[in-house]
Protein backbone atom coordinates (compact mmCIF):
# COMPACT_ATOMS: atom_id res chain seq x y z
CA UNK A 1 0.00 0.00 0.00
CA UNK A 2 3.37 2.51 0.61
CA UNK A 3 3.12 3.06 -3.60
CA UNK A 4 -0.73 4.16 -3.14
CA UNK A 5 -0.44 6.10 -0.02
CA UNK A 6 2.70 8.16 -1.39
CA UNK A 7 0.66 8.80 -4.58
CA UNK A 8 -2.35 10.03 -2.82
CA UNK A 9 -0.21 12.72 -0.51
CA UNK A 10 1.00 13.59 -4.13
CA UNK A 11 -1.95 14.17 -4.98
CA UNK A 12 -3.30 16.02 -2.05
CA UNK A 13 0.07 18.19 -2.15
CA UNK A 14 -0.11 19.19 -6.03
CA UNK A 15 -3.25 19.18 -7.34
CA UNK A 16 -5.36 19.87 -4.34
CA UNK A 17 -3.03 22.46 -2.48
CA UNK A 18 -3.67 20.78 0.99
CA UNK A 19 -2.06 22.35 4.23
CA UNK A 20 1.42 21.17 4.88
CA UNK A 21 0.14 20.46 8.54
CA UNK A 22 -3.18 18.70 7.24
CA UNK A 23 -0.73 16.64 4.74
CA UNK A 24 1.64 15.52 7.62
CA UNK A 25 -1.50 14.19 9.46
CA UNK A 26 -2.91 12.51 7.11
CA UNK A 27 0.67 10.88 6.53
CA UNK A 28 0.76 9.67 9.53
CA UNK A 29 -2.61 8.14 9.93
CA UNK A 30 -2.17 6.31 6.66
CA UNK A 31 1.46 4.66 7.79
CA UNK A 32 -0.06 3.69 11.04
CA UNK A 33 -3.10 2.35 8.62
CA UNK A 34 -0.77 0.45 6.11
CA UNK A 35 1.75 -1.04 9.58
CA UNK A 36 -1.47 -2.38 10.95
CA UNK A 37 -2.64 -4.21 8.12
CA UNK A 38 0.55 -5.71 7.10
CA UNK A 39 0.75 -7.18 10.55
CA UNK A 40 -2.15 -8.83 9.17
CA UNK A 41 -0.58 -9.86 6.20
CA UNK A 42 -3.03 -7.49 4.19
CA UNK A 43 -0.96 -5.16 2.02
CA UNK A 44 -3.70 -4.72 -0.68
CA UNK A 45 -6.19 -1.81 -0.20
CA UNK A 46 -8.81 -3.45 -2.29
CA UNK A 47 -8.28 -6.48 -0.08
CA UNK A 48 -9.47 -4.71 3.07
CA UNK A 49 -13.10 -4.79 4.03
CA UNK A 50 -15.42 -2.84 5.88
CA UNK A 51 -15.05 -4.78 9.03
CA UNK A 52 -11.79 -5.06 8.40
CA UNK A 53 -11.79 -0.98 8.99
CA UNK A 54 -14.22 -1.34 11.99
CA UNK A 55 -11.93 -3.72 13.67
CA UNK A 56 -8.83 -1.14 12.61
CA UNK A 57 -11.41 1.78 14.42
CA UNK A 58 -11.95 -0.05 17.48
CA UNK A 59 -8.37 -0.98 18.11
CA UNK A 60 -7.52 2.54 17.80
CA UNK A 61 -10.39 3.42 20.21
CA UNK A 62 -8.81 0.78 22.56
CA UNK A 63 -5.79 2.71 22.19
CA UNK A 64 -7.52 6.39 23.55
CA UNK A 65 -7.38 8.07 20.62
CA UNK A 66 -10.19 11.28 21.26
CA UNK A 67 -13.20 11.26 18.85
CA UNK A 68 -11.55 14.44 16.57
CA UNK A 69 -8.54 12.30 16.00
CA UNK A 70 -10.84 9.65 14.76
CA UNK A 71 -12.72 11.82 12.50
CA UNK A 72 -9.59 13.01 11.29
CA UNK A 73 -8.07 9.28 10.62
CA UNK A 74 -11.59 8.56 8.61
CA UNK A 75 -11.51 12.02 6.68
CA UNK A 76 -7.94 10.52 5.77
CA UNK A 77 -9.25 6.65 4.81
CA UNK A 78 -11.97 8.07 3.30
CA UNK A 79 -10.38 10.41 1.23
CA UNK A 80 -7.31 7.36 0.25
CA UNK A 81 -10.04 5.29 -1.49
CA UNK A 82 -11.90 7.73 -3.39
CA UNK A 83 -8.61 8.52 -4.98
CA UNK A 84 -8.10 5.01 -5.57
CA UNK A 85 -11.55 4.26 -6.84
CA UNK A 86 -11.25 7.63 -9.15
CA UNK A 87 -7.80 5.70 -10.20
CA UNK A 88 -9.81 2.61 -10.84
CA UNK A 89 -7.39 0.56 -8.55
CA UNK A 90 -10.33 -0.96 -6.94
CA UNK A 91 -13.95 -2.07 -7.61
CA UNK A 92 -15.39 -0.50 -4.29
CA UNK A 93 -14.53 1.42 -1.13
CA UNK A 94 -14.84 -0.61 2.12
CA UNK A 95 -15.88 3.08 3.94
CA UNK A 96 -19.12 3.52 1.92
CA UNK A 97 -21.47 2.88 4.98
CA UNK A 98 -19.16 3.83 7.74
CA UNK A 99 -20.07 6.55 9.70
CA UNK A 100 -18.20 9.47 11.22
CA UNK A 101 -17.26 9.20 14.84
CA UNK A 102 -19.31 10.94 17.19
CA UNK A 103 -17.69 14.36 18.11
CA UNK A 104 -18.31 15.55 21.73
CA UNK A 105 -16.57 19.12 21.41
CA UNK A 106 -15.00 20.49 24.47
CA UNK A 107 -15.40 24.06 25.30
CA UNK A 108 -12.10 25.23 24.44
CA UNK A 109 -10.08 26.83 27.14
CA UNK A 110 -10.28 30.66 27.33
CA UNK A 111 -8.84 33.51 29.48
CA UNK A 112 -10.93 36.33 31.06
CA UNK A 113 -9.90 40.06 29.57
CA UNK A 114 -8.76 40.24 33.28
CA UNK A 115 -6.34 37.35 32.66
CA UNK A 116 -5.59 38.54 29.41
CA UNK A 117 -4.31 41.69 30.33
CA UNK A 118 -2.07 40.09 33.00
CA UNK A 119 -0.04 38.08 30.59
CA UNK A 120 -0.31 40.96 28.12
CA UNK A 121 1.43 42.98 30.59
CA UNK A 122 4.50 40.60 31.48
CA UNK A 123 6.56 40.84 29.11
CA UNK A 124 7.09 44.78 29.39
CA UNK A 125 9.85 47.24 26.67
CA UNK A 126 13.18 46.59 28.64
CA UNK A 127 15.10 44.48 26.54
CA UNK A 128 15.01 43.34 22.59
CA UNK A 129 13.53 40.11 22.95
CA UNK A 130 10.36 42.18 25.57
CA UNK A 131 9.88 44.25 23.12
CA UNK A 132 9.64 41.09 20.82
CA UNK A 133 7.63 38.99 23.32
CA UNK A 134 5.41 41.95 23.85
CA UNK A 135 4.64 42.60 19.83
CA UNK A 136 3.89 38.82 19.13
CA UNK A 137 1.22 38.26 21.97
CA UNK A 138 -0.08 41.40 21.67
CA UNK A 139 -0.81 40.90 17.62
CA UNK A 140 -1.50 36.79 18.68
CA UNK A 141 -4.71 38.20 20.93
CA UNK A 142 -5.49 41.36 18.29
CA UNK A 143 -6.22 39.27 15.02
CA UNK A 144 -6.77 35.93 16.48
CA UNK A 145 -4.69 33.82 14.05
CA UNK A 146 -3.16 30.63 15.07
CA UNK A 147 0.53 30.19 15.73
CA UNK A 148 1.63 28.56 12.54
CA UNK A 149 0.45 31.85 10.82
CA UNK A 150 2.42 34.05 13.32
CA UNK A 151 5.48 32.65 12.63
CA UNK A 152 4.86 32.80 9.30
CA UNK A 153 4.11 36.13 8.77
CA UNK A 154 6.32 38.53 6.30
CA UNK A 155 7.74 42.04 6.43
CA UNK A 156 4.77 43.19 3.80
CA UNK A 157 1.80 40.94 5.86
CA UNK A 158 0.82 44.28 7.62
CA UNK A 159 -0.44 47.04 5.58
CA UNK A 160 0.54 49.94 8.04
CA UNK A 161 -1.90 52.58 5.75
CA UNK A 162 -5.09 50.84 7.05
CA UNK A 163 -3.90 49.09 9.74
CA UNK A 164 -4.56 45.11 8.73
CA UNK A 165 -2.80 42.44 8.44
CA UNK A 166 -3.22 39.77 5.35
CA UNK A 167 -2.94 36.40 6.97
CA UNK A 168 -1.94 32.94 4.87
CA UNK A 169 -4.38 30.26 6.40
CA UNK A 170 -5.29 26.81 5.60
CA UNK A 171 -5.01 25.32 2.11
CA UNK A 172 -3.05 28.45 0.65
CA UNK A 173 -6.34 30.61 1.30
CA UNK A 174 -5.19 34.45 2.38
CA UNK A 175 -7.41 36.72 4.49
CA UNK A 176 -7.84 40.22 6.17
CA UNK A 177 -7.67 40.78 9.36
CA UNK A 178 -8.08 44.25 11.34
CA UNK A 179 -4.77 44.79 13.98
CA UNK A 180 -6.43 47.67 16.28
CA UNK A 181 -4.19 50.33 17.81
CA UNK A 182 -2.66 48.65 20.52
CA UNK A 183 -0.91 45.91 18.78
CA UNK A 184 0.03 48.14 15.79
CA UNK A 185 1.51 50.37 18.16
CA UNK A 186 3.76 47.26 19.76
CA UNK A 187 4.23 45.66 16.62
CA UNK A 188 5.70 48.94 15.47
CA UNK A 189 8.14 49.60 18.13
CA UNK A 190 9.16 46.36 17.60
CA UNK A 191 10.12 46.39 13.84
CA UNK A 192 11.84 50.17 14.32
CA UNK A 193 13.69 49.46 17.91
CA UNK A 194 14.13 45.20 18.49
CA UNK A 195 14.35 43.73 15.11
CA UNK A 196 17.29 45.39 13.50
CA UNK A 197 19.04 44.00 16.30
CA UNK A 198 17.68 40.59 15.88
CA UNK A 199 18.41 40.12 12.48
CA UNK A 200 22.15 41.42 12.97
CA UNK A 201 23.99 40.53 9.66
CA UNK A 202 20.77 38.12 8.13
CA UNK A 203 18.91 38.95 5.41
CA UNK A 204 15.46 37.66 6.36
CA UNK A 205 11.70 39.30 5.31
CA UNK A 206 10.16 36.90 8.30
CA UNK A 207 8.35 39.91 10.70
CA UNK A 208 9.26 38.04 14.38
CA UNK A 209 13.09 36.86 14.44
CA UNK A 210 14.64 34.39 17.04
CA UNK A 211 17.46 35.31 19.12
CA UNK A 212 19.83 33.63 16.41
CA UNK A 213 17.85 36.28 13.80
CA UNK A 214 16.27 33.22 12.32
CA UNK A 215 12.49 32.38 11.70
CA UNK A 216 10.70 31.22 14.86
CA UNK A 217 9.23 27.55 15.74
CA UNK A 218 6.20 26.76 16.68
CA UNK A 219 7.77 25.00 19.80
CA UNK A 220 10.01 28.12 20.56
CA UNK A 221 6.97 30.44 20.62
CA UNK A 222 4.90 28.04 22.88
CA UNK A 223 7.65 28.09 25.36
CA UNK A 224 7.70 32.07 25.43
CA UNK A 225 3.37 31.75 26.39
CA UNK A 226 3.71 29.14 28.66
CA UNK A 227 6.87 31.04 30.52
CA UNK A 228 4.81 34.62 30.98
CA UNK A 229 1.77 32.57 32.02
CA UNK A 230 3.52 31.21 34.88
CA UNK A 231 5.15 34.37 35.36
CA UNK A 232 1.65 36.01 35.49
CA UNK A 233 0.49 33.60 38.41
CA UNK A 234 -2.24 32.33 36.24
CA UNK A 235 -4.25 29.15 37.68
CA UNK A 236 -4.92 28.17 33.91
CA UNK A 237 -3.21 25.96 31.45
CA UNK A 238 -2.28 28.20 28.85
CA UNK A 239 -0.62 27.29 25.12
CA UNK A 240 -0.63 29.51 22.08
CA UNK A 241 -4.42 28.37 20.90
CA UNK A 242 -5.76 30.00 24.00
CA UNK A 243 -5.43 33.63 22.35
CA UNK A 244 -7.02 32.25 19.39
CA UNK A 245 -10.23 31.04 21.50
CA UNK A 246 -10.20 34.22 23.66
CA UNK A 247 -10.25 36.61 20.97
CA UNK A 248 -13.29 34.95 19.27
CA UNK A 249 -14.69 34.66 23.00
CA UNK A 250 -14.38 38.21 24.03
CA UNK A 251 -15.68 39.35 20.34
CA UNK A 252 -18.54 37.78 20.99
CA UNK A 253 -19.13 38.37 24.51
CA UNK A 254 -19.07 42.34 23.15
CA UNK A 255 -21.30 41.98 20.65
CA UNK A 256 -19.68 40.82 17.45
CA UNK A 257 -22.31 39.31 14.72
CA UNK A 258 -20.71 35.48 14.37
CA UNK A 259 -19.89 35.97 10.43
CA UNK A 260 -17.83 38.51 11.35
CA UNK A 261 -15.95 36.32 13.54
CA UNK A 262 -16.18 33.40 11.32
CA UNK A 263 -14.41 35.50 8.68
CA UNK A 264 -11.55 36.80 10.76
CA UNK A 265 -10.77 33.48 12.45
CA UNK A 266 -10.80 31.59 8.73
CA UNK A 267 -13.29 28.91 9.59
CA UNK A 268 -14.51 27.45 6.31
CA UNK A 269 -17.81 26.37 8.19
CA UNK A 270 -19.69 29.03 10.81
CA UNK A 271 -20.69 25.37 12.65
CA UNK A 272 -17.00 25.51 13.85
CA UNK A 273 -17.41 28.93 15.26
CA UNK A 274 -21.01 28.64 16.88
CA UNK A 275 -19.03 26.86 19.49
CA UNK A 276 -17.77 30.06 20.94
CA UNK A 277 -21.49 31.07 20.89
CA UNK A 278 -21.76 28.20 23.51
CA UNK A 279 -18.51 30.09 25.98
CA UNK A 280 -20.56 32.83 26.12
CA UNK A 281 -23.48 31.36 27.41
CA UNK A 282 -21.51 29.17 30.12
CA UNK A 283 -19.97 32.36 31.52
CA UNK A 284 -23.33 34.62 31.41
CA UNK A 285 -24.92 31.67 33.47
CA UNK A 286 -21.78 31.67 35.68
CA UNK A 287 -21.92 35.81 36.29
CA UNK A 288 -25.32 35.09 36.94
CA UNK A 289 -24.98 32.38 39.56
CA UNK A 290 -22.17 34.50 41.18
CA UNK A 291 -23.89 37.91 41.56
CA UNK A 292 -27.83 37.29 41.31
CA UNK A 293 -29.49 37.32 45.14
CA UNK A 294 -30.92 33.57 43.72
CA UNK A 295 -28.49 32.61 41.09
Amino acid sequence: MQKEIDEYLSYLLIERGVAQNTLESYRLDLHRFISYFAEKGKTDPGKVLAQDIIEYLVWLKDKGLAATSMNRVLAALRGFYKYLLREKAIAETPLAHIELAKVWMRLPDTLSKEEMNLILAQPGRETVQARRDSAMLELLYATGIRVSELINLKMSSINWQVGFLLVMGKGGKERIVPIGKTAYDCVKQYIDEARPQLLQKNNSDNLFLNRFGNKFTRQGFWKIVVRYAKKALLQKKVHPHTFRHSFASHLLEGGADLRSVQIMLGHADISTTQIYTHITRERLREIHRRFHPRG
